[in-house]
């Protein structure tokens, strides 16, 4: 008996210290759902980024254990994975999702729990304004609004009409600032209509908009429904350029829409295009790894992991406090998504790439600075 209790005793000793040799990282994405595309993507580069961590001898002598769970691209999800998480695997630090709407959902729960949590691809402002807890790796659904809005209009298009997701905070924010830039600037909206995340006829909203005879529509959606709609679009003669934000790039983009957004332009992170070692050396080792070219938010979930990685190497600790001082004070990470800088309020600060789409792929067309 005496021998079977030492033994437990020592086996429970063994595994608290094996925890005690691991940095516990969050992770909550959509891996399966209407967005798994950019879920899978980025969470593959997040794992292949902590497997490069822990291989060069990891963050303060510790390895980092990934708690990955999915929140199946569905509301209300991600509340309860964030709650599991910080409740019963006691992470240190989140991952948050790249859907605005399911970052508004986890966020609170991480500030209430003073859990930093650092959204790769959540664009909407109101994420962060969750409060000091909550940060964000990507630039802000203000500046990628201000970016399409300034060039839809040097390139000539002065009537704009706009098609949002009703359902999604992300688009409706994104039409907000395209809106606000385009009309201060001297451009009008002709016509303003919406569907809902899901949808799969959209004539109803073409033939309004068809009717109106703009010179460019502005489709701040999620990929898949943006091929439906392009490709149902052509179909019922509508031939006026779309426009989008970073919720295009998507692996079924361009396999469902064919060259129905041909000569369409879209905002993102990252583009492929680029030729500078550090990306290229990343793109080759995702292809090599998973067989494909990563897309912007596996540029944004594998910065995102490093610079919280850096983040408490130099915190010297993995007190949740002092990770969320040392991520505040991130300044000039050179990441693949561009030179990253956390701002005062919790913002990156970095460059948006506009691509073009032709011969069934995205091409770089232009950097542009904050």
């Amino acid at each position: 008996m005496k021998r079977s209790l030492v033994m437990t005793a020592l086996l429970a000793l063994g595994i608290t210290a094996l925890a005690q040799d691991e940095i516990k990282i969050g992770v909550y994405a959509s891996l399966t759902g209407g967005q798994a595309s950019y879920g899978i993507s980025q969470t593959n580069a997040i794992q292949m980024g902590a497997e490069e961590i822990n291989v060069a001898g990891g963050v303060l002598g510790k390895k980092i254990k990934l708690i990955v769970d999915d929140d199946r691209s569905t509301p209300g999800e991600s509340a309860t994975i964030v709650r599991k998480q910080i409740a019963n695997d006691k992470v240190v630090a989140i991952l948050g999702e790249f859907a605005s709407s399911r970052s508004l959902e986890g966020g609170p729960i991480c500030q209430e729990s003073k859990i930093p949590m650092i959204s790769p691809g959540s664009t909407n402002p109101k994420v962060t304004e969750i409060g000091d807890y909550i940060f964000r790796t990507c630039f802000m659904d203000s500046f990628q609004g201000t970016v399409m809005a300034k060039f839809a209009l040097a390139k000539g298009y002065k009537r704009a009409a706009v098609l949002t997701d009703e359902k999604q905070a992300y688009s409706k924010g994104l039409a907000q600032y395209f809106t606000e830039v385009f009309v201060k600037n001297g451009g009008q909206i002709v016509k303003v209509q919406s569907y809902s995340s899901g949808d799969k006829d959209f004539r109803a909203q073409l033939t309004s908009l068809k009717s109106a005879k703009p010179d460019v529509i502005f489709l701040p959606g999620y990929y898949n429904e943006v091929a439906l709609i392009a490709k149902q679009a052509r179909q019922f003669g509508l031939k006026v350029p779309f426009l989008g934000g970073d919720g295009w790039e998507g692996d079924s983009l361009l396999k469902v829409a064919g060259t129905a957004l041909d000569g369409c332009y879209f905002s993102s992170h990252f583009s492929a295009d680029n030729q500078d070692p550090a990306i290229q050396g990343f793109i080759q080792k995702y292809k090599a790894r998973f067989g494909a070219v990563p897309d912007c938010q596996a540029a944004l979930g594998y910065d995102t992991v490093r610079i919280v990685a850096q983040a408490v190497q130099r915190a010297g600790s993995t007190d949740p406090r002092a990770i969320r001082d040392a991520v505040a004070a991130t300044k000039d990470y050179p990441g693949v998504t561009g030179k990253i800088t956390i701002d005062a309020g919790r913002n990156a600060s970095k460059p948006a790439v506009v691509q073009t789409i032709g011969e069934g792929k995205f091409k770089f067309v232009e950097n542009v600075e904050p």
